[in-house]
């Protein structure tokens, strides 16, 4: 009896010590990895004021604190931001199925349901609707054989702005309002057949500019309705209705057109020519789906080519052995024919100059923060906790710039580059990112790497450049403003004279 009185006390720890052992271990198997790291947020507005006006570069600051996978609060909603090759391929390529659903800011005047029926861009999910579209888009607008047979119509508008340029010879020139009135133009002559500006009226050009950045604008600005949940029904700021009201002005642009064209199929008149809006209508499209295609074209169209080529005349005018280089190869690969006169087919066999559009979209990604996803359940990346409802964004702006991915002045302009170098653009390579990967990769980059060198090739054989006032090329101010895309803060004047190469 008293053998058991002694042991019972010890079966007892015993029992006690499997218990909590076995309690220990399950909690620890059942325990979900942590968030991200990232910044201490402050109470309330969390992480918001730690961003600042250039979002794209507090965001590099972050992960090179905190590491190539981040979060930050912002207000009550939780961002997590890729900034590395390998963070970028588990978003865009690992966990691509789940997690290319797509945060919508409350600043697109639709809602979400609305919008999952007519949009390619900023549908919420990948849905039938997306998916049709993007079939579309893949094997009707942008396909191999629709982008050769449109080459001659985007040829004759670079044509018409060298034709205008040669009027400004001596003069200061905007170079992306030339450019932006040519892109508008020639997308504008795909979808309608027709132009909506036409080169004499630049009133008109830098009205349509100014409506379209300032919507990149509206889709970066900090929005309470976004960062607190509760006030999302509520337009606090004005962002939202400002968006709505420069969204309608777009669309009365076209509608004359889209009017015009069903009139004369309701009459069974056959079209001048097959274009975009010939087949959005054989597909069914109705007048809302048109209107936002054609905005999202428009939008993501112009604006960021224009800012592209912006910034590649920048790089060259900055950088004299550039410019001299290409404008070496134009002279020794190209007939001499007469200005503007440059295929698009031409230029796509010229490697220094694809190497220039390579570098430029390394260093001024059209997109510095790739638009953001969404993930609509709690997932892992890297060992971190996703959870459902947070936003993610790529830094693309950082990967291009990361001196471990880029070990040769990563900084620089140096399309040599890319010259032995088999890394592109088209969503294999995470290191370069310009158009995004997976199923949310930019529709139109076909398009896109078509028309930038030409646009380029063209102003480079064309004239001969100069700053105004005999301005200092290495002083020229190559500060950003942030938006959706990444512009000049301040325009790229230049003097067009006569080319010395023709």
């Amino acid at each position: 009896m008293v053998y058991l009185l002694l042991l019972l006390p010890l079966s007892i720890t015993i029992l006690a010590i499997i218990i909590i052992s076995r309690t220990i271990t399950a909690s620890a198997t059942s325990r979900k990895p942590p968030l991200p790291p990232g910044p201490k947020p402050w109470p309330v507005v969390g992480n918001l004021p730690h961003l600042g006006k250039q979002a794209h570069t507090s965001l590099q600051t972050f992960s090179n604190l905190y590491g190539p996978l981040i979060s930050l609060r912002l207000g009550s909603q939780l961002l997590v931001v890729a900034s590395s090759p390998a963070a970028a391929a588990e978003i865009l390529r690992t966990h691509d199925r789940l997690l290319s659903a797509r945060h919508v800011p409350r600043v697109v005047p639709y809602e979400i349901a609305e919008l999952d029926r007519k949009a390619i861009i900023w549908a919420s999910d990948c849905n039938d609707h997306w998916k049709a579209f993007r079939a579309m888009f893949r094997n009707q607008i942008f396909s191999t054989k629709a982008i050769e047979s449109q080459a001659a119509v985007r040829e004759r508008k670079v044509e018409e702005m060298v034709d205008f340029l040669g009027g400004k010879l001596g003069e200061s020139v905007r170079i992306g309002e030339v450019v932006f009135a040519a892109m508008f133009d020639s997308l504008s002559n795909l979808i309608f057949s027709r132009d909506c500006i036409g080169f004499v009226r630049n009133e008109t050009a830098n009205r349509l500019r100014s409506i379209i950045w300032r919507l990149m604008e509206l889709g970066a600005s900090p929005n309470l309705s976004d960062f607190f949940p509760a006030l999302k029904k509520l337009d606090i700021q004005g962002l939202r209705r400002d968006s709505y009201r420069r969204t309608k002005q777009l669309h009365s642009v076209w509608a004359p057109y889209v009017k015009e064209r069903r009139e004369k199929r309701r009459k069974r008149e056959r079209s001048e020519a097959a274009d975009f809006l010939d087949i959005f209508l054989e597909n069914g499209l109705d007048d809302d789906q048109i209107d936002w295609l054609n905005l999202e074209l428009f939008v993501a169209g112009t604006d960021t080519n224009t800012a592209t080529i912006e910034w590649a005349m920048t790089e060259l005018i900055r950088n004299r052995g550039a410019m001299y280089r290409l404008r070496e190869e134009l002279k020794r690969e190209l007939s001499p024919l007469e200005p503007g006169k440059i295929s698009e087919s031409a230029v796509a066999r010229l490697p220094y100059l694809n190497a220039i559009l390579k570098e430029t979209l390394r260093l001024h990604p059209p997109a510095p923060l790739l638009l953001p996803h969404r993930a609509p359940e709690t997932c892992e990346v890297m060992n971190y906790t996703v959870p459902e409802g947070t936003q993610i964004a790529v830094n693309v702006w950082a990967i291009a710039r990361d001196p471990t991915v880029w070990e040769d002045e990563p900084t620089s302009f140096k399309p040599e580059r890319f010259i032995e170098s088999k890394v592109d653009f088209r969503g294999q390579d995470f290191e370069l990112l310009p158009f995004s990967a997976g199923r949310r990769m930019c529709p139109g980059m076909p398009l896109a790497v078509r028309q930038i060198p030409l646009v380029v090739a063209t102003l480079v054989r064309s004239f001969d450049w100069c700053l105004p006032d005999g301005e200092d090329p290495t002083e020229l101010d190559m500060s950003e403003k942030f938006g959706i895309t990444l512009q000049k803060e301040r325009p790229l004047l230049l003097v067009p004279s006569r080319s010395s190469l023709l």
